[in-house]
């Protein structure tokens, strides 16, 4: 399994949206600036994410982005499905059918079942974090200098 760099940017995105003082808005250049990415691929992500709701666009020159939910409400499976859609990680090729020479009619895999299992575990654990999850780890003591030099950042580039 290979996950598109676009989930990491997004959650990463939705964190310094979290930081945000209500009634503030953040332009979206500034984020790509922020997380190295590209702005025209990074627009892309952010239009995800206002489709699916977890984020709001304010247009206009003091325009902007902001979370649409609270961030208790954004769980990071969410931000999955808003960048990579619900399309299964596993799909059978037919390799056992051609191995043993089976009816083409006897769609069968041995991994179908061990990969189903694993995708429903992996979809729990996503499920069970959320963006404050996220958050809070992020504003603990590992990261406290770091964050601050974050939030000194948001404080200018923000948009009211």
């Amino acid at each position: 399994m290979h996950m598109k760099t676009g989930v990491e940017q997004s959650v990463y995105a939705l964190l310094l949206l979290n930081m945000l003082p209500d009634k503030a808005v953040l332009p979206g250049e500034a984020i790509s600036q922020q997380l190295g990415v590209s702005a025209t691929y990074f627009q892309k992500l952010l239009r995800k994410l206002v489709s699916a709701d977890i984020v709001t666009s304010v247009p206009g020159i003091k325009g902007g982005f902001k979370l649409k939910k609270k961030a208790e409400e954004i769980r990071v499976y969410d931000v999955y499905l808003a960048v990579e859609g619900q399309q299964s990680l596993y799909s059978s090729h037919g390799i056992l059918v051609d191995m043993l020479d089976l009816e083409k009619e006897e769609s069968c895999c041995l991994l179908s079942d061990l990969m189903e299992e694993a995708e429903a575990s992996w979809k729990a654990v996503l499920k069970r974090e959320t963006i404050a999850s996220l958050a809070d780890e992020m504003c603990g003591e590992r990261f406290k200098d770091k964050v601050s030099a974050l939030e000194r950042w948001i404080l200018d580039k923000m948009v009211i």
